[in-house]
C-alpha cells in the first residue's frame, strides 16, 4: 500500500499490472475525529492531555488498514472552520459551535498517528473534507481508478456511482 501523491497523473498510475485497476480509499478523517470524541469516555495521557478521540480514531484506522489491501489510502481533514461557502453565504454553519477545548489538542496527535502509519493526509485551507473527497474521487475516476469513500456522513452518499462505493465502518457496511 502506498500513499497517493497530491498531484498524481495517469502515467504514474500505469506502473501496476495491466489487469489491475488501482483502488483509492478516501477516509473522512474529520468525521471520525468528532464521532470518536463524542462516543468515548474521557481518556487522558499521564500528563493530562485528552486522547479519547486519538484512541477512537486510531482504532478505526487500524481496523480499516487490517481489512483492506488497496493501492492508495489517505485520510482527509478539514483545515479550518471558514471556507469558500462563507463568502457566498455568511450564515453557513453559523450555529455550529467550535470544537470542544478537550478535542483541540488531539488534532495534531491524530495527524501524528497518520504519519506513524505512513498514511497520507489530504487537507487544503478553505475547503471542507467533503469537498476534497468529492474532488479526489472525481479525479481518480477519470484516471480509471476504483474509489472507496470511508465515512458515516450520509451527505457523501451522493458520490456513490459505478466505480465509487462507500464504506460505513460504524455499521461495517458497504454501500
Amino acid at each position: 500500500m502506498s500513499n497517493p501523491p497530491l498531484d498524481y497523473d495517469a502515467k504514474e498510475m500505469q506502473n501496476g499490472p495491466k489487469d489491475h485497476k488501482s483502488h483509492l480509499y478516501l477516509i473522512d478523517g474529520s468525521g471520525f475525529i468528532f464521532r470518536a470524541f463524542h462516543a468515548l469516555p474521557p481518556l487522558t495521557r499521564i500528563d493530562g492531555t485528552p486522547i479519547n478521540a486519538v484512541y477512537g480514531f486510531t482504532t478505526m484506522l487500524l481496523k480499516i488498514l487490517e481489512k483492506t489491501d488497496v493501492d492508495y489510502f489517505c485520510v482527509v481533514f478539514d483545515v479550518a472552520r471558514r471556507n469558500f461557502r462563507h463568502d457566498i453565504y455568511p450564515e453557513y454553519k453559523a450555529n455550529r459551535p467550535p470544537p470542544p477545548p478537550e478535542l483541540v489538542p488531539q488534532f495534531p496527535l491524530i495527524r501524528d498517528v497518520c504519519h506513524a502509519f505512513n498514511v497520507a493526509i489530504l487537507e487544503q485551507e478553505g475547503f471542507e473534507a467533503d469537498d476534497l473527497i468529492a474532488t479526489y474521487a472525481s479525479k481518480a475516476l477519470k484516471e480509471n481508478m476504483n474509489v472507496t469513500i470511508v465515512s458515516s456522513d450520509k451527505d457523501l452518499m451522493q458520490l456513490v456511482k459505478p466505480g465509487v462505493d462507500m464504506l460505513d465502518p460504524l455499521k461495517d457496511r458497504k454501500i
